[in-house]
């Protein structure tokens, strides 16, 4: 039996303009766009009509697992509390970061990271989560057990997306030692000295392990079909290295010069939505804003804020008249794309419905007022 839905009175955001009139959803899928009424349906009072966001970076999941020091949750209602979350910010398609490679003040284990991947896996299947989601697995390259947490994960079809890390101070994400002082000294509560040591051994475990799980983990990821990206680039070096992996996604580059490098090397840039929304990086790392106004900024992530996604499309199209339709796609779009997903992520017939229903006002946050997955309101 066919399924019908109209949404009727709406500023429909395609991918390249506004139009305000009617959508018709049939079975799941796009079926119709069109301008004035399409019939009996649900009048949207002149909301705009978003494409489902693409979330392929926030590392929130954890957060709801380990709500407390020492306290763990459990693994499907911490699911299901983050599905909630995501999908209440206008994301239909999200990929939830789980972490291979521990450092050692971690407080959880390559195991517990399987049996999240298995539990987001079981969420799938039983038809209990809003959003649809993919694991993106933060590989730390400089740890010695990252291959063996690599090798845990293998086999969940989830895993679409992978990304090569290294937090050692005094390059990448850290090139400036005073804010990885500021980051890790007081959230680790180390005297001078002990961070002095902390520092030393960060930085020869980076020597001693990233260069040989690099190549080792982009090879497994070429073998497996999974997308894989580098993160905190910040030379051209180190843009290099990345090519050579094959790489198809550069994360959070720290400086115009690596962002610039991956840009005209072919790859897509991503950058996090909170950078866009504060107007700056908490790291003291180069502006998304100054990025997107050099053109190379391609995707957004929302990283640890998921609503920021939402807010970032707004900032830019209010303040740095960047157009909403340009806005969107890199949330919607592009991230779809480069993962692989092209049955989603713009508003076009035969795509899958993947809807949200936004209001906004200048200078506010903007309002998610409902969500649809495949046709189907989740929100």
């Amino acid at each position: 039996m066919t399924s019908e839905i109209v949404l009727n009175n709406a500023k429909i955001v395609l991918a390249d303009r506004v139009l305000e009139g009617h959508l018709v959803v049939r079975d799941g899928a796009i079926a119709e766009i069109g301008e004035g009424r399409g019939g009996a349906g649900e009048d949207l009072g002149g909301d705009y009509l978003l494409p489902g966001l693409v979330e392929l970076h926030t590392d929130h999941l954890e957060g709801h697992f380990m709500p407390r020091p020492k306290v763990r949750w459990n693994k499907m209602a911490s699911v299901q509390a983050h599905d909630a979350q995501v999908a209440a910010s206008g994301i239909t398609t999200v990929f939830d970061a789980l972490r291979v490679g521990m450092d050692e003040d971690a407080n959880i284990t390559a195991a517990d990271m399987r049996e999240m991947a298995d539990t987001i896996a079981v969420a799938v299947d039983e038809r209990r989560l809003r959003a649809d989601h993919y694991i993106h697995l933060r590989c730390e390259v400089s740890a010695a057990d990252v291959l063996e947490g690599f090798e845990l994960m293998q086999g969940n079809q989830r895993l679409r997306l992978a990304s090569l890390m290294d937090h050692a101070p005094g390059q990448r994400q850290f090139i400036s030692m005073e804010t990885y002082r500021t980051y890790y000294q007081g959230k680790m509560k180390l005297s001078d000295s002990e961070f002095d040591a902390f520092c030393e051994r960060r930085m020869r475990q980076s020597q001693e392990n990233a260069p040989r799980n690099r190549p080792v983990i982009a090879e497994r990821c070429r073998q497996a079909g999974i997308t894989l990206a580098s993160h905190d680039d910040a030379t051209t070096e180190h843009v290099r290295e990345a090519l050579e992996l094959g790489t198809a996604l550069a994360e959070f580059p720290t400086t115009a010069e690596a962002a610039g490098a991956s840009a005209a090397a072919g790859m897509k840039v991503l950058m996090g939505a909170p950078n866009v929304v504060r107007g700056g990086s908490h790291s003291g790392n180069i502006s998304a804003l100054d990025l997107h106004r050099s053109g190379h900024l391609d995707v957004l992530s929302s990283d640890y804020v998921p609503f920021s996604l939402m807010q970032a499309v707004f900032v830019l199209a209010e303040r740095e008249e960047a157009g909403l339709p340009a806005a969107v796609r890199l949330v919607t779009k592009h991230p779809a794309e480069v993962s692989g997903l092209v049955d989603r992520g713009e508003i076009a017939p035969k795509k899958r419905a993947d809807l949200v229903r936004v209001r906004a006002a200048p200078e506010m946050p903007p309002i998610v007022r409902s969500v649809w997955r495949t046709g189907e309101r989740v929100a």
